[in-house]
């Protein structure tokens, strides 16, 4: 199941896993690190007991993990839990993540380190905007639907486009082996007005239960590449006074809105999903899954 934050992902999943008596890897790379809960939006508690979660809060923002890692780790998750049941719920809107497990890494060239370097001196100096700039003349595609809020993500392109001379686009989707599974997609969607308005809820909701106290305890660190991350970055910018408290809010709003829409951006270009309304019925996707199942 696919679809943009705040669009209620979690609820359905766990409703559906219910019913199949299923289990729920999730595919959010921001969920993935112990010491963020608020500004990624893990499930409770009670919904994380509601069914078996996989890939929730199971490493530290000081380790180093990669789509690469996801890929291997999920892979041999999902033939463990087959070989007990018939249904498995892969969630997020991590697209790259989604797409390591479903359709496999793509194959990139090798980078001389000294253009990675490069690109670091740039951020380090001046900041995210370069690299913005520079993905943007290179790798247009690719600019309209990556996290440009993410310096790793940027880069990480940037030095591929680099190196080949090629933009880093080109590159994607070439490698596909198939899988030992039957891939149902469904995505779920709301009007823009309906998603905005959910977001900006949401992130006051998470200033309500103690963000900018999770943020505090972590901006000592912010230089990881874990807390490169919408919700945090632009606290950090309130914390060392650079910008109001007010302002920052607005910011965390304004680019989980941005976040949302390159989240569709890439999740609709995969012509296999079918899309439902978050508010969609859940006896209608019950009865969609087990169509295709049957």
């Amino acid at each position: 199941m696919v679809g943009p934050t705040a669009i209620g992902k979690t609820a359905v999943s766990i409703a559906l896993a219910k019913h199949f008596h299923s289990e729920i890897l999730s595919a959010d790379s921001r969920q993935f690190f112990k010491e963020m809960s608020i500004g990624t939006a893990v499930p409770s508690k009670e919904e994380l007991d509601a069914v078996p979660h996989h890939f929730i809060q199971h490493i530290s923002i000081e380790d180093e993990y990669n789509v690469g890692d996801f890929e291997r780790d999920a892979l041999n998750l999902i033939e463990e839990i087959f070989k007990k049941q018939d249904i498995l719920f892969l969630v997020g809107g991590s697209g790259l993540y989604i797409d390591a497990v479903l359709k496999g890494l793509d194959s990139f060239p090798e980078v001389n380190p000294k253009i990675r370097e490069e690109l670091q001196q740039v951020y380090d100096k001046n900041g995210i905007e370069p690299l913005q700039n520079q993905l943007k003349q290179l790798d247009p595609d690719y600019y309209n639907v990556v996290d440009i809020q993410n310096p790793h993500r940027l880069i990480r392109a940037l030095e591929v486009c680099i190196q080949s001379g090629k933009p880093y686009s080109s590159f994607l989707g070439k490698n596909k082996p198939e899988r030992p599974f039957e891939i149902i997609k469904i995505g779920l969607q709301a009007d823009r007005k309906v998603l905005y308005d959910r977001i900006n809820m949401r992130v006051d909701l998470m200033i309500e239960n103690g963000l900018l106290e999770e943020a505090k305890n972590l901006v000592h660190k912010k230089h990881l590449n874990a807390l490169q991350t919408v919700g945090y970055k632009e606290l950090f910018s309130f914390l060392e006074k650079e910008i109001s408290l007010e302002s920052a809010i607005e910011e965390v709003k304004k680019n989980s809105r941005r976040y949302a829409k390159r989240q569709l951006t890439w999740l609709r270009k995969d012509e296999a999903v079918i899309w439902f309304e978050y508010n969609e019925p859940l006896e209608n996707i019950i009865k969609y899954i087990k169509l295709k199942t049957s």
